[in-house]
C-alpha cells in the first residue's frame, strides 16, 4: 500500500474542499467534540451504577471483560482510519462496504476463539465472557460507517452518530443493572445495544454516502484497498488498546478479586482521561497525514492534550475523596490514587495521538517502541506487583516511557 506521505497535501486538500459546504472548521470540531464527549461521558456514567449495584467482585469481572472485548475488536476499531483514508482517496464506497463485511467476519471469528482464552486468563465464566466478546464484531460496522462519514468530511453528521452510538451502548447497560442483572446480563445488554447501533450507523452512512459513491476529491492513482491495510493499522491500534487495558486485564491475575474490583474503579479515571479528548485526533487526522503540516499539527494537538490531561488530573485529585461517598466505602483504598489513574490516562491520550500519526503516514513500525514498553510492563506486573498502588504506579511509569520512546521515533523519522 502506498504511503499517503508520498502525496503531499492530497488528503488535506480533499477534505478541506468538502468542509466549507458543511460549515466552518470550528463548527465541525464542535460537533465532533460534542458527540464524542457525550458518548464517552455516557460510557463512564455507566460505571457508577455498575460499581454500586454489582459490588467489587462482579464489577471487576464486568470491567475486565469489557477491556477484553475492546482488544478483540482491534481490527474493527482500526477500520475507521483505513476507511476514512480510502474515502478521501476516491475509493468507491461499495468496495469499502465489502471490506467492512470482511472485517466483521474476521472479528466475529476472533471473538469466538477468544472466549476460552479469556476465561483462562481472567478466571471468568462462560456466560459473561461470551456476552462481552459478542459485542466486538458489530463495532466493525460502527467504525466502518463512522470512517465513511469522517473521510467525506461529514463531521456534523459524524458528531450526531457518535452521540447516538453512545446512547445505544450505555442506556441498556444501566437499565439492566437497575433491573437486577448480574455481570453477564449487563454485558449482554451492552452487546445488544451495540448491535442496534451498528444497524443505525450502517443505515445513516449508506444514506449519506451512497453504496457506490465517491468522495469529492479525485481518485488517487495506485491506491490499493486490501485487508492488509486493515491488518497494518490493526497492529498500531492493538498497541493503543493494550496500552490502555493491560493493567486492568492482568489485575485479576496479581490481585485478589476484591482488590481487582477496587482497581477497576480507579481505571475508570484512566479511561476517562484517555477517551474524553478523542475528538482532537478525529479532526486533526487529515493534517497528520500531510508531510507539510504533520509536525506542526502533532505539536499543536499534543499541547492541547497536555492541557486537557492536566485539568483532568487536577479534577481527579480534588474529587478522589468523594469516591467512598458517591460510590461505596468498599472503594476507599483507591480514593487517594485517582489522580495517578487520571495522569496515566492523560499520558496514554498523547500516546494515542502519536500512534494515530503513524497510521496516517502508513508507518506501522511507529508502534514498535510502545510495544516494547508494553512487553516490559506486562512482565513487571506479573512478577513484581501485588497491590493496587503498585499496579497503578507501574501503569503510569510505562505510559510515560511509551510516550517518550514513541516521541523519539517520530522525531527521528
Amino acid at each position: 500500500m502506498q504511503s499517503i506521505a508520498q502525496r503531499p497535501g492530497t488528503l488535506v486538500s480533499m477534505v478541506d474542499a468538502a468542509t466549507p459546504r458543511r460549515g466552518s472548521t470550528v463548527r465541525s470540531v464542535g460537533w465532533v467534540t460534542a458527540g464524542s464527549l457525550l458518548a464517552n461521558l455516557l460510557a463512564y456514567v455507566v460505571q457508577v451504577p455498575a460499581s454500586r449495584v454489582l459490588g467489587p467482585d462482579a464489577f471487576g469481572e464486568f470491567s475486565v471483560l469489557n477491556a477484553a472485548m475492546l482488544i478483540a475488536s482491534v481490527p474493527a476499531l482500526a477500520l475507521q482510519a483505513v476507511v476514512a483514508r480510502e474515502v478521501v482517496r476516491g475509493t468507491p464506497s461499495r468496495r469499502l462496504w465489502r471490506l467492512i463485511g470482511v472485517v466483521f467476519g474476521v472479528v466475529a471469528l476472533v471473538s469466538v476463539l477468544a472466549v476460552a482464552a479469556m476465561m483462562r486468563i481472567a478466571h471468568t465464566d462462560l456466560g459473561p465472557t461470551a456476552a462481552a466478546l459478542a459485542g466486538a464484531a458489530p463495532l466493525a460496522v460502527v467504525s466502518g460507517g463512522q470512517g465513511l462519514l469522517q473521510g467525506a468530511g461529514r463531521f456534523r453528521l459524524l458528531g450526531a452518530v457518535l452521540a447516538g452510538v453512545g446512547l445505544l451502548r450505555s442506556v441498556p447497560v444501566v437499565g439492566a443493572v437497575y433491573a437486577g442483572a448480574d455481570a453477564a446480563g449487563a454485558l449482554a445488554a451492552g452487546t445488544l445495544g451495540t448491535a442496534v447501533a451498528a444497524a443505525l450507523v450502517a443505515a445513516v452512512a449508506a444514506a449519506a454516502i451512497g453504496p457506490a459513491g465517491r468522495s469529492r476529491g479525485a481518485a488517487v492513482p495506485g491506491s490499493r484497498l486490501t485487508l492488509s491495510a486493515v491488518v497494518a493499522a490493526s497492529g498500531v491500534q492493538f498497541v493503543m488498546i493494550v496500552a490502555v487495558s493491560v493493567d486492568l486485564l492482568l489485575s485479576r491475575s496479581v490481585l485478589t478479586a476484591a482488590d481487582a474490583g477496587v482497581y477497576a474503579l480507579g481505571a475508570v479515571a484512566t479511561k476517562a482521561a484517555f477517551w474524553l479528548p478523542q475528538a482532537i485526533g478525529v479532526v486533526v487526522y487529515p493534517r497528520l497525514a500531510d508531510p507539510v503540516r504533520s509536525a506542526a499539527a502533532l505539536r499543536g494537538a499534543v499541547g492541547v492534550l497536555a492541557l486537557t490531561g492536566l485539568v483532568t488530573t487536577l479534577i481527579a485529585a480534588v474529587g478522589g475523596g468523594l469516591v467512598p461517598v458517591v460510590i461505596s466505602d468498599d472503594y476507599r483504598p483507591v480514593a487517594g490514587l485517582m489522580w495517578l489513574f487520571a495522569l496515566t490516562g492523560a499520558l496514554l491520550a498523547v500516546l494515542q495521538l502519536m500512534l494515530l500519526t503513524a497510521i496516517a503516514r502508513d508507518r506501522a513500525r511507529g508502534a514498535i517502541p510502545a510495544l516494547v514498553v508494553l512487553v516490559v510492563e506486562a512482565s513487571v506486573i506479573l512478577t513484581a506487583v501485588d497491590s493496587v498502588a503498585g499496579l497503578v504506579a507501574v501503569a503510569a511509569g510505562a505510559a510515560a516511557c511509551a510516550v517518550a520512546a514513541t516521541g523519539v521515533w517520530l522525531t527521528a523519522s
